[in-house]
């Protein structure tokens, strides 16, 4: 059986690695990034580099997008030479990014006046889940456009999940991302108490990490912020745009997340120094200067 034509658009962090599956899962595969040397990798290993999101949706079946935020997917979708002027009908649209449910819906509603169907489908896991194809994919919209888009969704994951209608997957990322971002502040303020405090920082770690606080995620982060400088997992500003979009969804529910808040309050912080473009583990460097 022949596989989908598919158009990816954003090569960043994670969509690089989500391309490369697909690459290497055997897709004919056509792809876009803003920054075109981040197309060139691919068009050396067999991909079709387009000059614009509607040149690589031109023959697409399935057209996915993984990038920034709400403005990022807009250019990418709706924007002069935007993916779907060129969606064919009947194309699945699948939208990986973390975006507001505001945008969703948006969003699918253009995808439904082309004759496309269209997925929500945000992820959970990191740079190396991406790379690995051990994703788990967070769907949300209709059943029968997800199972067309099954087999494209598998070659980047361990899992997909189907949460039920548009705008399922995307309020379920923001609630994920949530938790985090409120973990990863938290963590920074611990950090930086230990250090101040005269403990000896290996040992409290290692009490932390092991203990009853010790998720997967602050393991992974407590040893990027005690090991030098490293590239990006996720970045900081991004991680202060999804608690952004989280409390402004559970706003619309009366739902104040007010730790979420805090922990905004102190992503931004680093974000203002210079922090954002680092991995979210850069929280920590403000910290680390006597007096903040």
């Amino acid at each position: 059986m022949s596989k989908s034509q598919i158009a990816f658009l954003g090569l960043g962090i994670m969509g690089s690695g989500m391309a490369r599956r697909l690459l290497v899962q055997g897709f004919p595969l056509s792809v876009f990034n803003r920054d075109p040397e981040k197309s060139k990798p691919f068009a050396a290993e067999g991909a079709r580099a387009a000059g614009s999101p509607r040149e690589a949706a031109a023959q697409a079946d399935v057209i996915l997008s993984m990038v920034a935020d709400d403005h990022a997917s807009r250019a990418i979708w709706l924007g002069e030479n935007g993916a779907l002027a060129a969606a064919r009908p009947a194309t699945v649209c699948i939208e990986c990014s973390t975006v507001s449910l505001h945008w969703v819906g948006e969003l699918a509603a253009a995808a439904a006046a082309r004759g496309c169907a269209f997925l929500d489908a945000p992820v959970t896991g990191s740079k190396t889940h991406a790379a690995a194809g051990e994703l788990t994919f967070l769907v949300g919209g209709d059943s029968n456009a997800l199972e067309k888009a099954r087999p494209v969704l598998s070659a980047m994951s361990k899992a997909v999940v189907h949460l039920g209608p548009a705008g399922s997957g995307a309020m379920i990322k923001l609630i994920n991302n949530f938790l985090c971002g409120v973990q990863v502040a938290s963590l920074a303020e611990a950090v930086a108490w230990i250090e101040r405090s005269g403990l000896d920082r290996a040992k409290a770690l290692d009490i932390l990490t092991n203990g009853a606080p010790g998720s997967p995620l602050v393991k992974t982060v407590a040893a990027r912020m005690s090991a030098p400088e490293a590239a990006p997992n996720f970045r900081l500003r991004l991680l202060a745009k999804d608690l952004a979009y989280a409390i402004a969804e559970g706003g619309k529910l009366s739902v104040d997340l007010m730790t979420a808040a805090a922990a905004l309050e102190r992503l931004q912080g680093a974000v203002a120094l210079g922090h954002g473009e680092k991995d979210m583990a850069a929280v920590m460097e403000p910290l680390r200067q006597r007096g903040v």
